[in-house]
Parts: structure tokens; C-alpha cells; sequence
């Protein structure tokens, strides 16, 4: 009568080749995680960069100048689209890596998109540089119809890349509306000059070459393509650190022929006190409270 003599303790097949493969499995992972390499690693690294504390600008005479840090921030309008989809309250304009590139690579792909969070905390993602168009101005007062650029670092201090834009395509568009794209690239171009304007049309004129002022609203013209900086409160896209709105270069227009409340935009400083927002609905927060700004970054993904 056959019996069954295998027990529990019986190895079989290619254990010893199982055994090798595992041993090095443990030893690829050990010598990635010294390195720095594992994906989780790079993910948190990136993050960290993008969430880095920063310090604003200090408007002492209410102007913006050139070499200025300040944050483009869209005020809440005053009529909200009838819809629960809509984001609510101040949004800055906010770098948003791709979420698939991010995960997998770590790294910042090129050109990088952009969106409008529901945070005013001064960070790496968000914190944008005023620059002369021609280099050579630092320091001066920005002026109405003046070609200037804005840079962002994202955190990293070896890299500074432009708010940029160009005519809308078959194969270049944004992602919801379909409309005119901005984006962030490191090349220096005139796709990256822009033009601040006065916000109501029947003054435009008078005001034209007299100083920017901080934290008050204005509209921001892409030079090459005439067309206004807009936020999309209604229109979500889901980023790397959550949803927000999209935004594009497209001048809305009313019954009286002037700018729509997507096109406002405001150059925030920080206040000469440091205590206090510019603005009541704005409330910035200090830079050293890292988990603080972590939580007005957005959801962070687990």
C-alpha cells in the first residue's frame, strides 16, 4: 500500500535557486535605500521640495520690484458658479508636477504644468520670483505695460524655471478646457515675458508706466500671445498633492467688454510687520511650521 513519505520539511524543486534570489532581493533592497534610490525616497524628496518653506518679499512702499518673491494669488470673486464643484476662496497659482512622471521618476519632467491650490502658505510650489526681462533691473520698480518674467525655483536652489505660454494647437492645449496652456520651463524665450495691467479698462491708458502695486488686484497679459493669465475654479484636475483648478491663458470678457474675475490676480508680499496677511482673507503661515504648511499644501497622497 503506497504512503505519502513527504512531510512539512521536505524541500523541493529549485529551493536552493529560490533561496540565492531571495538573498539578493534583500541585498538590492538594502543597497538602494543606502543610496537614496527606493521610489518612496525620491517620492518624499521631491515633496519635501515642493512644500520647502519660504520667505516672502517685504513691500516697504507698497510697490513690486524686480528680484521681488511674491505669490500670484487669484481673490475669491464675488459671484461663485452655482455649482458644489467649485473651489472656493483664495487660490494660488501653484507648480503641479505630473502625477504618473512624479511617482515614477521623482524628479521634476519638463515642461512642468501648473494649477491654483486653496493654500496662500509661502512654499517652494508656489513662491514665484520677479525678473526683469532683460536681467539687468533687479531692484527696480515693476511698472504697468513693462516685459517682465516670472521664475520659480520649486525648492531647489540650482534651478529656476519660467511662467511660459504659446498659441494653442492640435497637440498643445490644456487639459480640461482645451484653451490656450502656461507652463514652466527652463528656457529663456520671449514665451516668457508677461505684461501687468491695469484692471479697469476706462484707466488702462493713464496708468500705463506708472508702479505695480502689491496686493492689489491686476491682470497678467502674456506678451507673445496678448492673452490674460485665468483660474478655472470650475474646472478640477486631479494633481500630485490633490485636486485643484486649472489654469490657462485666456481672456474672458463680460457685456462691457471688461476682464471677468478668472483674470484677477493679485502680486501678495509679505507685510513689513511679518505678524499679520496683507489681505484678511489671506492667512499666511509662518514659514518654520513645516507641518502646517504640509496641510495647506494640499491632501499629501499616503
Amino acid at each position: 500500500m503506497a504512503r505519502n513519505l513527504y512531510g512539512p520539511g521536505v524541500r523541493m524543486g529549485n529551493w536552493t535557486e529560490d533561496i540565492f534570489l531571495e538573498e539578493e532581493l534583500v541585498k538590492d533592497f538594502l543597497v538602494k535605500r543606502e543610496r537614496g534610490e527606493l521610489l518612496i525616497q525620491r517620492n518624499q524628496r521631491l515633496r519635501q521640495h515642493l512644500l520647502r518653506p519660504m520667505q516672502l518679499s517685504v513691500s516697504e512702499d507698497g510697490h513690486v520690484r524686480c528680484g521681488d518673491s511674491v505669490l500670484l494669488v487669484s481673490p475669491e470673486p464675488t459671484k461663485m458658479e452655482e455649482t458644489s464643484l467649485c473651489l472656493s476662496g483664495a487660490l494660488s497659482l501653484c507648480m503641479t508636477p505630473d502625477e504618473m512622471e512624479a511617482y515614477l521618476t521623482g524628479q521634476l519632467q519638463l515642461p512642468c504644468g501648473l494649477s491654483a491650490a486653496q493654500t496662500t502658505a509661502p512654499v517652494g510650489r508656489d513662491t514665484f520670483i520677479i525678473l526683469s526681462a532683460d536681467g539687468e533691473a533687479t531692484g527696480q520698480v515693476l511698472r504697468y505695460g513693462q516685459n517682465f518674467c516670472l521664475g520659480i525655483r520649486g525648492g531647489l536652489e540650482n534651478k529656476m524655471l519660467y511662467l511660459s505660454s504659446d498659441h494653442r494647437t492640435l497637440l498643445r492645449s490644456s487639459k480640461r478646457s482645451w484653451l490656450q496652456e502656461v507652463y514652466l520651463t527652463d528656457e529663456v524665450s520671449p514665451l516668457n515675458h508677461w505684461q501687468a495691467t491695469f484692471l479697469d479698462p476706462q484707466l488702462r491708458l493713464e496708468h500705463e508706466g506708472l508702479p505695480v502695486p502689491a496686493n492689489v488686484k491686476i491682470l497678467l497679459h502674456h506678451r507673445h500671445t496678448n492673452r490674460a493669465l485665468a483660474v478655472h475654479r470650475h474646472l478640477l484636475l486631479r494633481t500630485y498633492l490633490g485636486k485643484e483648478a486649472e489654469v490657462v491663458a485666456h481672456t474672458h470678457l463680460d457685456s462691457h467688454h471688461a476682464e471677468k474675475p478668472k483674470n484677477h490676480w493679485m502680486l501678495v508680499t509679505r507685510n513689513s510687520g511679518g505678524d499679520k496677511s496683507p489681505m484678511p482673507d489671506l492667512p499666511l503661515l509662518p514659514a518654520e511650521d513645516t507641518q502646517a504648511v504640509e496641510q495647506a499644501g494640499g491632501r499629501l497622497l499616503q
